[in-house]
């Protein structure tokens, strides 16, 4: 049986707590330091119940506030089953800030996300 070790001072830290997204600009998450992660980072997407669907994508930006572009990562599209949904990426691979976007065709949405990493200074 193999073993799967979890470094001890891997951090997980809320991007959107759940709520109830009904446009865009709800389900769009403040800017995260992808430079304070020694490694790949895990986000977790997790959508409650809707009457639509979801496109969750994460976007960078030089600054955390501004020129915010597509990555290229992405989720599946949600629809309107209750779901979750993780990617990995390595944020040195990317502008210094990272966020989520997630475009909400038909809403509400309950939407949930987090990054879980080993931070470089815990």
């Amino acid at each position: 049986m193999s073993q799967n070790n979890f470094a001890g001072n891997a951090t997980t830290t809320a991007l959107i707590v759940t709520a109830s997204c009904a446009n865009t600009a709800a389900a769009t998450s403040a800017a995260f330091d992808g430079r304070g992660y020694d490694s790949p980072v895990l986000i977790t997407q997790n959508k409650g119940l809707g009457t639509g669907s979801l496109d969750g994508k994460i976007q960078m930006s030089m600054d955390g506030s501004t020129g915010w572009a597509d990555t290229g990562v992405s989720f599946v599209q949600a629809t309107t089953a209750a779901g979750l949904q993780t990617v990995v990426l390595n944020p040195n691979g990317y502008q210094r800030y990272l966020r989520y976007v997630g475009t909400i065709v038909t809403g509400p949405q309950l939407l949930a996300v987090s990054v879980s990493g080993v931070k470089k200074y815990v």
